[in-house]
């Protein structure tokens, strides 16, 4: 069982990709993005395309990533110049019309039928103690550790950090002080684009590759970033860690296996119950 779990980590690790770019997006621009993962799918399917036509794979894996960074910045360019002071409800709501949109353009170029993916990492693992750790989990882990950290010091160490807080903060107050609030928007969504792209990438060889089902695979970051309180990049990786753990876990027990990779909702319905009576708890004192 324990391996089993394990075997889950590949999963969490992504879950955790993904979770630190709904929690950067809405910490920055006060947006829940749920076309997170279609923007990275949609790459990702440029990438076998170009990979198909014989083109070399690392220049294709950059096709791919250009592509997610493009959609990811377009869409923060129409939500910086038309839905800058619109509502949180509100701007959610435009993503949604974004991921329908990116789904129906996707199956009209790509299709539905499954690809190939090819494995951008190996199928190599490493023996501890008697457990096999794929080295594709560790390379997710290590992106994601690295990712979390890697903002976390933007954000504490760097003028970049000073203006993209203040953007968070008071986004009207940091525009009139000078800060390039629409500039860095578009900015922000770009790498949270190009972060899903690599983030798919990873996973694809794992799971079935058809667009649509790749694309919910944000609803397990969204899980995520809930149990991070949209807020904390370290609880959010955790968080998506647990919950692949427990999707591994699942595997092994031939009850539950069929439903495994849709337990990250009883992981939020757990987050929400709780939240709500610690919520409960605090009005009662």
């Amino acid at each position: 069982m324990i391996q089993a779990a394990i075997a889950g980590l590949v999963s969490g690790g992504v879950y955790a990709l993904l979770g630190v770019c709904v929690v950067l997006l809405y910490r920055m621009v006060g947006v829940l993005n749920l076309a997170q993962a279609a923007i990275g799918v949609f790459g990702m399917f440029v990438v076998l395309v170009c990979y198909e036509n014989h083109w070399p794979l690392g220049l294709a894996v950059a096709s791919g990533l250009l592509t997610s960074t493009a959609l990811g910045g377009l869409l923060g360019g129409v939500m910086a110049h038309w839905f800058s002071e619109a509502s949180l409800q509100v701007r959610s709501s435009v993503t949604i019309a974004f991921l329908i949109g990116i789904l129906t353009v996707g199956l009209w170029i790509f299709g539905s039928d499954p690809r190939p993916v090819p494995n951008l990492v190996g199928t190599g693992s490493l023996w501890v103690g008697g457990l096999v750790i794929p080295h594709l989990a560790l390379v997710i882990l290590g992106t994601a550790l690295l990712l979390a950290g890697g903002i976390s010091l933007l954000l504490q160490r760097t003028l970049l950090g000073v203006w993209l807080r203040a953007l968070a903060e008071r986004p009207t107050a940091a525009e009139l002080l000078g800060v390039p609030a629409q500039a860095l928007t578009v900015g922000v969504w770009a790498v949270a684009g190009a972060i899903s792209c690599l983030a798919i990438l990873l996973i694809a060889p794992s799971r079935s590759p058809e667009f649509p089902v790749l694309s919910l695979l944000v609803l397990p970051g969204m899980a995520a970033a809930l149990l991070g309180l949209f807020k904390s990049f370290p609880l959010t990786i955790l968080g998506g860690l647990g919950i692949g753990l427990i999707e591994g876990l699942a595997s092994s027990l031939p009850a539950v296996a069929p439903y495994r990779q849709a337990l990250w909702f009883l992981v939020m319905l757990a987050a929400l119950l709780w939240i709500q009576r610690k919520e409960v708890w605090d009005a009662a004192r």
